[in-house]
């Protein structure tokens, strides 16, 4: 993988570049679609390829049990659960499962709410579905009942028989009802994680014949001693020669700690090398990330929070329970194939609502093409911006017409 650097910020961390992978090239700031189980729910490979997505993004653990078929078919990029479908193709990222393993552990769901999670507390020890150790995580598998494990040499393994161009380093996530003593000793089982899952990616990064990339996953909640230590640590890494090929950002911390935090891993971590924010796409956070230094987002919101009747505009979201019968467009000026083709705000809240399942699925698509390609864009202007020397101004721009502030 390579990893070019066309343009920086004047604040020295924020920057525009192309990675290249063996599956293609992502210009960056990029946001990565969010495949969990190796496809876009309701949103056929075709349709990823017309809405201008780079990337898309899968996940290890729900994919552990499908990874020999995966491996069989040459790599998540040419595998599809349904044979008869269009296949990807493209740049692929996968998740190392952590963050589902932390969600059975902690009890707190599969979204860690930035707004939401302030008062927090955890799962009693003895209720919860994952314990942590040394080794790695034991837990029961929600789906079947059975228990299961990973640590980093098996998620390593899961994610190179899976074959995406870029996997993440086995971490702990904490939650915001972690104390800072229980946060250094997550961090400090968390670096060594890094260490024995760095070197099982090396034995097996080039099994399907190509180049599969590690990155290193950097926590330390909302720490700046932890988050700086760790982001020195993981940079300097080497395992047999073999350093991590670009940094995961990620964590359990507040909406208005977020620039500081990456500010704080970005200002340590090594300048030349890629880092993907894990899980947030709302506007605001994706202009923080950019400005302070990640190159690749993902987050399943787009489509989440489409599926909810939510779709973003230039204006701010709408609410689709307040569109009965209103026959505007979704977004005036919006380039996307619902949008292109006149869908009505009307027409989508009347499939949306329909008990026709036919018609349920005929508006996840059309809403989700919608949401994602709006996501897909902002990232493309965002570079245009930082390569035009006007970041600044069409932030200032954008965010003054979607907040209303």
């Amino acid at each position: 993988m390579e990893f070019t650097i066309e343009k920086t910020l004047p604040n020295g961390l924020g920057r525009a570049g192309i990675i290249k992978t063996a599956h293609g090239e992502i210009k960056t700031p990029a946001f990565m679609c969010v495949g969990t189980n190796g496809y876009v729910r309701f949103v056929p490979a075709e349709d990823l390829h017309a809405l201008d997505a780079q990337a898309m993004l899968s996940n290890g653990y729900h994919l552990r049990r499908q990874s020999p078929e995966i491996t069989k078919a040459g790599g998540l990029a040419e595998w599809s659960p349904d044979p008869s479908a269009t296949t990807w193709l493209g740049p692929t990222l996968t998740d190392s499962g952590g963050f589902q393993v932390m969600s059975l552990g902690s009890g707190l769901g599969k979204v860690v709410s930035m707004e939401k999670e302030r008062h927090v507390t955890n799962t009693a020890h003895k209720e919860r579905l994952a314990h942590v150790s040394e080794k790695g995580v034991s837990f029961i598998d929600p789906f079947d009942g059975q228990p299961d494990f990973i640590g980093p040499e098996e998620s390593m393994q899961i994610q190179c028989r899976i074959g995406a161009d870029i996997h993440m380093a086995f971490d702990e996530l904490t939650s915001l009802a972690d104390t800072y003593e229980y946060n250094i000793e997550a961090l400090n089982r968390t670096e060594r994680w890094a260490e024995r899952s760095l070197r099982e990616h090396i034995k097996h990064r080039d099994d399907l014949g190509y180049r599969q990339n590690l990155y290193g996953v950097l926590q330390g909640g909302r720490w700046e001693d932890l988050r700086r230590r760790t982001a020195k640590t993981l940079g300097r890494m080497i395992v047999d020669g073999v350093q991590f090929d670009g940094f995961g950002l990620g964590g359990a911390f507040l909406k208005e700690d977020l620039g500081e935090i990456l500010r704080w891993c970005n200002e340590e971590l090594p300048f030349h090398k890629p880092r993907h924010l894990l899980g947030l796409s709302h506007p605001d956070d994706i202009f923080i990330g950019a400005e302070t230094g990640a190159d690749t987002f993902d987050c399943v919101a787009p489509t989440r929070e489409a599926r909810h009747g939510k779709i973003y505009t230039r204006d701010g979201s709408l609410n689709l329970r307040k569109f009965a019968n209103v026959g505007h467009v979704l977004d005036p000026g919006c380039d996307c194939a619902t949008c292109r083709e006149g869908w009505t705000l009307g027409s989508l809240r009347a499939m949306w609502r329909s008990s026709d399942p036919e018609q349920k699925r005929k508006y996840y698509r059309l809403a989700s093409i919608h949401n994602l390609r709006f996501i897909v864009r902002l990232t493309e202007e965002i570079r245009a911006a930082m390569l035009e020397n006007s970041f600044d101004q069409y932030k200032h721009d954008f965010l003054h017409r979607y907040y209303h502030t």
